[in-house]
């Protein structure tokens, strides 16, 4: 399920939401399905309580997770993510895009290798 690399300079609980994260955008663990409580997921990582829930409070507020007081907490429909959160991504990607043009690849195959990923062709 997750791991966490303690030689990574990320902090464990941005570890374990990028984690949560890559699980729920992958479709391992489907919207509307239960994450592991709290209480759980700490035992099982071998860490502190307060780290699992930073990093569940962190997703709530990218709109990956919802909680429900008394039953838990979920992972959220795609629409539910926030409009900040597409925001950041986009301009991530501009900065890839500008990079990698500056790098000399043309902007037909930086279209066509986002294309494959939709498709599922890419590498």
């Amino acid at each position: 399920m997750l791991s966490l690399n303690y030689r990574d300079s990320r902090p464990i609980y941005e570890q374990v939401r990028d984690g949560l994260r890559r699980l729920i955008i992958t479709g391992a663990t489907p919207p509307g399905d239960k994450l592991p409580s709290v209480r759980a997921l700490a035992g099982q990582l071998a860490i502190n309580p307060n780290t699992i829930q930073r990093a569940y409070e962190a997703l709530e507020q990218e709109g990956y997770a919802y909680s429900v007081p008394g039953k838990g907490s979920f992972a959220a429909l795609p629409q539910d993510v926030s409009d900040r959160r597409r925001e950041e991504l986009l301009a991530k990607l501009d900065a890839i895009v500008q990079e990698l043009t500056y790098l000399g690849l043309a902007p037909t195959d930086i279209a066509q290798r986002c294309m494959d990923f939709v498709k599922g062709d890419a590498t």
